[in-house]
């Protein structure tokens, strides 16, 4: 037995761990300083990477670039068995809608898939949470129908707007009206989900201002380049947003960052439109107003699932129902006849009701609509629970 304050032959206190090699590699190994990251690389990360993970910028931008390779893709495969007779007859067949919304749907779910892996969240992440999905879909399907039949019937009492005779009878209507139906589900899963479910969620966690000023600046650049007076519709939804969002950035406020968003998002699927053959200015503000209607409904309901039910029933009812033309294409199988009737700046013209200057007074409606029925029940959740009202 070795005393406690004995020593080795060689003078030097026992250690009470045994030395091996092993640990006298540890020792050295820890003596020795981390290398530094070279300059390039801690740039690099900073560019690619935030806080949050990837950057919006480049988040915003890889979804944009794999939702149109994945179309292009499917597209190619699948040419061989879409009927192309639409183009010749300046009709919209529902067997070839059916097919482009089934291939946008698939490509922007792949997409959404790919960053979603990226950026370690779930697909629902992306604005479609929240309670009373099943609900807010419901009412969202309602609303959609009760105002395109406002709108029609507006058009109707002034005149701008005549019935023909019905164009379906029997098992046509229900055969018709459910393709249609699946076209338009598909329609607002795609439109909504990818403007307002990806790139709302993703900007407004990094945009600011400046960002979503230049965003908008480029698309009305871009505008310069296109013939005919779709564009000023981009302009003017450009112009609007500008006062209240420098407000809200000069105001610091918490929810700045959202609207930012909204009015880049709402301006880009106003811009998307402008492709569209037969839409004119009024046509294209409208689709970047309702777009905005459609983001104010993520704020009071928490999730997209109302803009998509609005949006698929709008689209059913306005093309299949109604048998309106819808950006200058009119529907193979729609169940009542329409044609505008005097001037287009009230029927719409080829562009449809849409492209009627009565479509703004609905907007406002639609929007005061929704804070009368959705903000109240916001602001008493937020007020049983001690935070702020969502909308501002």
């Amino acid at each position: 037995m070795i005393p406690e304050n004995a020593s080795t032959p060689a003078g030097h206190p026992v250690d009470s761990q045994e030395t091996t090699p092993e640990t006298l590699l540890q020792t050295e190994t820890s003596t020795i300083p981390p290398v530094p990251e070279p300059a390039e690389t801690r740039f690099l990360k900073w560019m690619i990477f935030g806080r949050d993970g990837l950057r919006v910028g480049w988040s915003a931008a890889l979804f944009l670039f794999l939702t149109v390779l994945f179309m292009i893709i499917l597209a190619a495969v699948t040419s061989a068995f879409l009927d192309k007779s639409q183009s010749k007859a300046n009709q919209l067949s529902p067997t070839t809608a059916l097919a482009n919304e089934a291939i946008q749907f698939v490509a922007i779910l792949g997409a959404v898939a790919i960053c979603a892996r990226i950026e370690r969240r779930r697909i629902l992440e992306y604005n479609l949470t929240g309670s009373r999905k099943a609900l807010h879909f419901t009412s969202g399907l309602l609303a959609g129908i009760v105002a395109l039949t406002i709108l029609i019937g507006a058009l109707y009492w002034g005149e701008w707007i005549h019935f023909g005779p019905v164009a379906l009878s029997g098992g046509q209507i229900l055969g018709f009206g459910a393709v249609w139906g699946a076209v338009f589900l598909l329609t607002g899963f795609v439109e909504e989900g990818s403007v307002r479910c990806y790139l709302q969620f993703t900007l407004t966690r990094g945009i600011d201002f400046w960002w979503a000023l230049g965003l908008v600046g480029a698309m009305c650049l871009c505008g310069l380049l296109q013939k005919g007076d779709g564009i000023w519709g981009v302009y003017l939804i450009s112009v609007l947003g500008l006062i209240p969002c420098l407000w809200l950035h000069l105001s610091k406020s918490e929810s700045a960052g959202f609207w930012q968003a909204a009015w880049a998002t709402s301006t880009f699927f106003g811009f998307i439109h402008t492709g569209n053959g037969g839409e004119n200015w009024i046509g294209i503000f409208a689709a970047a107003a309702i777009g905005f209607v459609f983001c104010v409904s993520i704020r009071l309901t928490g999730s997209a699932w109302w803009a998509i039910g609005f949006h698929a029933s709008w689209d059913w009812a306005q093309t299949f129902f109604f048998g309106t033309a819808d950006s200058g294409l009119v529907a193979q199988g729609h169940y009542l006849s329409t044609n505008p009737v005097g001037k287009t700046l009230w029927s719409g013209g080829t562009d449809g009701p849409e492209g009627s200057l009565l479509i703004v007074p609905l907007i406002v409606l639609i929007q005061l609509g929704l804070i009368v029925v959705h903000g109240r029940k916001a602001s008493i959740k937020s007020a049983s629970t001690g935070v702020q009202p969502q909308l501002s």
